[in-house]
């Protein structure tokens, strides 16, 4: 699996060959740089292992802080891993958008969703609510109904959808078209939307 750790910029259109207006995610894929090569020899399986962004040294730990050095590579804002990848890269290397990706490619796109907080039913996982206000319904337009059994079991069955807390999950968007790369400004444009906000890291994988 070749890919890239990015930023979500937000999301515009742009007209495809056809003249179709495509909406499409904007993301900033600086160069991810190789913290470590991974063998199945040595860790059990192939791997390489990139960092994206960059941050403060004072913000990292002494440990990462090495692991950073030892690689010849700036403390970075994320790091993570990429199995199997086919690129012949060694520490201390440079990935760019171009070398990893190209117009017409399908991808995948890994991100956290926005997080809401706690929610109710309605809205976490559209229930329309008690029914008809005029019938006798007070302030119950947005209420769950029943959620349990009569004497028998006495309890509520596990996984009854209620309240909760919502979003925040980690997600994959599979098969994804991009569009455009804009490898002089590290900007790739994927057709359809990544989750997450703007300004949120995602990885494109392919």
């Amino acid at each position: 699996m070749n890919g890239l750790v990015g930023k979500k910029i937000g999301m515009t259109s742009i007209y495809d060959a056809s003249g179709s207006n495509v909406a499409c995610t904007i993301i900033e894929a600086l160069p991810n740089y190789v913290t470590q090569v991974k063998t199945s020899e040595s860790d059990g399986y192939n791997a390489i292992q990139v960092s994206f962004g960059s941050r403060k040294e004072k913000n990292v730990s002494n440990a990462l802080l090495g692991h950073y050095k030892k690689a010849g590579v700036a403390a970075g804002q994320k790091i993570t891993e990429l199995r199997d990848s086919t690129l012949e890269k060694k520490e201390g290397d440079a990935i760019t958008v171009d070398e990893v990706f190209e117009e017409g490619d399908i991808v995948n796109a890994i991100g956290s969703t926005k997080g809401k907080g706690f929610q109710g039913v309605v809205k976490r996982y559209n229930f329309k609510g008690v029914g008809d206000a005029t019938h006798g319904q007070h302030n119950r337009q947005r209420a769950p109904g029943s959620i349990g059994a009569a004497s028998t079991p006495s309890k509520v069955i596990k996984g009854m959808r209620m309240g909760g807390r919502t979003g925040g999950n980690r997600v994959k968007i599979q098969n994804l078209e991009i569009l455009k790369i804009m490898p002089e400004k590290h900007l790739l444009l994927v057709k359809g939307a990544v989750p997450g906000f703007k300004g949120s890291l995602v990885i494109i994988e392919k």
